[in-house]
Parts: C-alpha cells; structure tokens; sequence
C-alpha cells in the first residue's frame, strides 16, 4: 500500500454523517437542501459525509438523483463517500464510474443484494467490478447482516490484493462483528481502516477495537453530541481513563436514540427527530405513505427531550469539548 493511498484514507477518519436526502411535498429530492445540510454538517466539524448509504434512501431514488446530488456535494467542496448499493452489479459499477469522474473522496462499496446475495462467488466478482471500475478512489466494504451476506477475512484479503484502493471495513453488525473484523481484518496492517457502522457501539469499536471512524445515523440530528462521543472515544482508546467513562455515559445516554439506527424504519426516525430539533428540511419522506406510527413518534419524542435534558445537566459537556 502506498503512502497516497493511506494519505486518501484521511476521508475515513473521524465522525461521518450518512446524509439523509431532504424531500419536497411532492416527495422530490431537493438537492439545494441536500448541500446545505452537508454544508452545516461540515461546518460542525465532521469529516464527510455518505450519499447515498441507507440513510439516503437509495433504493428510492433513480440513478440520475443519485448521481445529481453526489455531483452537487463535490462542486460544493464537500467530501463524499459514495454509496454504491444497487440490485444490479452493473449499476453499482457505474456508480463508482461516476464517483471517480466526479472527484468523490471515497466509496462505500455495497454487497450485491437480490440475486444470488448468499453466493461467495457473486459477491466476489460484484465487489471486484465495483473496485475495479474507480482504482483511485479509497474503498471500504458495507458489512451489514441486513444484507445477507457477510465478507470474511478471506475473500477481504482476497480482493485487496487485487485491488488496493480497497483500504477498509464498515460494520453493521454489532459488537461482535466489530471485533471480529479487528481481530480478523483491519488490525493487519495501518493502512487497513475500521468503522463503526452503527450507532450503539462506537465505544466499543473505537477504544476496544480500533476504529477510526463512525458512520452515523444520529449524528445528522446531534452533531455535537455525535462529535464529543467520537472524541471521548478517541481519547479513551489513547489510555484516558477519564475519557472511558464519560464516552460510557454518553453513549449509555445515547442510546435509546441512538438504537433506531439498527431498524427498518430509521430514515423516518431520524428525518422526525431532525424536524422536533428544528429542521424543517425533513418533514417530508420520499414516499407519502412512509411514516411512523403516532406511538413511534410519540416515543422518539420523548427520548430526545429525556437525553437534551440529561445533555444539559451532564458533566462531561466540557471534558468533551475539550481537545
């Protein structure tokens, strides 16, 4: 692995927002709002962002929305990991096509889903054509269990070595799956990143586990919050002491919010909370019939206003703002 690749690997480090995409009344896209959103998240101190992962809501935009608003964000100077989920292998590849001609700082490179999901040899060549078609463009493989197929030490060894802008690992699976992933995979080599793909184990994952990154669901309602427990993480896994137990209690703080990232409905929970914090760019879904119950949104109200109040008696706030 060259230094120019573990140099582009940078886009992988620190607090990623997977963006959710603002929606008209109509249920359109609004790709102004999409920039603006990044722009703010950006501006909060993250590190990128993700478009289109699942909080993008991929599946129900078409290719041409898709590649219009990663087309947006990098003419606006946003750092983007480009989502290549697609139920075509064709159509992934072309996705990663157009991140590399565009200048999209990373991929997040999405098993292949359908048709032949379970096969080993389908999701090596899938993966393959994907990684292929942008070489100079870092990677990292979406690990999730939702998707039916899970990518093992071997066949990941298997693929970098053909392919070296495959730098990293995204997990979806938990906290057992995180430490597999360090034990079997990114703990080999530096040049090797691991990211926390779900908000319930960003302790774990960093301070246990080595990871470098968060690709986070919440993040796009609490940035700050988000950010401070990506710190406190960093710092915990660097020997503070300190630092462990209040990422403990914010993350124990955190998660009744922070569990809806691991669920079917959490674009609709997430656009919700960011519409109670303010945000009016995500009262709408893309689909009108896609809304949660009044219990659903009765009770996601009531565990932001339980964690704001805890938030705004918390001792840690300052050890957490502190660099």
């Amino acid at each position: 692995m060259t230094l120019f690749h573990k140099e582009q690997r940078d886009v992988f480090r620190g607090c990623i927002p997977a963006l959710m995409t603002p929606c008209g009344a109509d249920g359109a896209p609004d790709f102004g709002l999409l920039v603006h959103k990044a722009q703010w998240l950006m501006e909060r101190g993250m590190a990128a962002v993700v478009y289109c992962g699942s909080m993008g809501e991929w599946p129900l935009l078409s290719a041409a929305d898709r590649r219009r608003g990663v087309a947006a964000l990098v003419e606006a100077g946003v750092p983007v990991v480009v989502g290549t989920g697609a139920a075509d292998p064709r159509e992934a590849a072309a996705y990663a096509a157009h991140a590399q001609e565009v200048g999209a700082s990373g991929l997040m490179v999405i098993p292949r889903v359908l048709s032949r999901g379970t096969s080993e040899a389908a999701q090596r060549n899938h993966f393959a054509g994907v990684l292929a078609t942008a070489p100079d463009v870092p990677a990292v493989i979406y690990n999730s269990p939702y998707y039916g197929f899970e990518t093992r030490a071997g066949l990941f060894f298997e693929l970098r070595r053909g392919f070296p802008n495959l730098v990293g690992y995204k997990e979806f699976g938990g906290g057992d799956a995180l430490t597999y992933a360090a034990e079997h995979i990114t703990s080999s080599s530096d040049d090797l990143s691991l990211l926390v793909g779900v908000d319930t184990q960003v302790v774990h994952g960093i301070a246990n586990c080595g990871a470098t990154g968060w690709i986070t669901g919440i993040g796009n309602v609490l940035p700050d919050e988000a950010l401070a427990l990506t710190r406190l993480s960093e710092r915990a896994a660097a020997g503070d002491p300190e630092a462990r137990r209040f990422a403990l209690e914010l993350e124990a703080a955190l998660l009744p919010l922070a569990r809806l990232d691991a669920g079917p409905d959490l674009v609709l929970y997430f656009k919700h909370l960011a519409v109670l914090r303010g945000d009016d760019a995500y009262a709408h879904s893309r689909l009108p019939d896609d809304k949660l119950s009044p219990a659903q949104a009765g009770h996601a109200a009531a565990g932001l206003r339980r964690f704001e109040r805890w938030w705004g008696n918390w001792d840690g706030v300052d050890y957490a703002a502190t660099p």
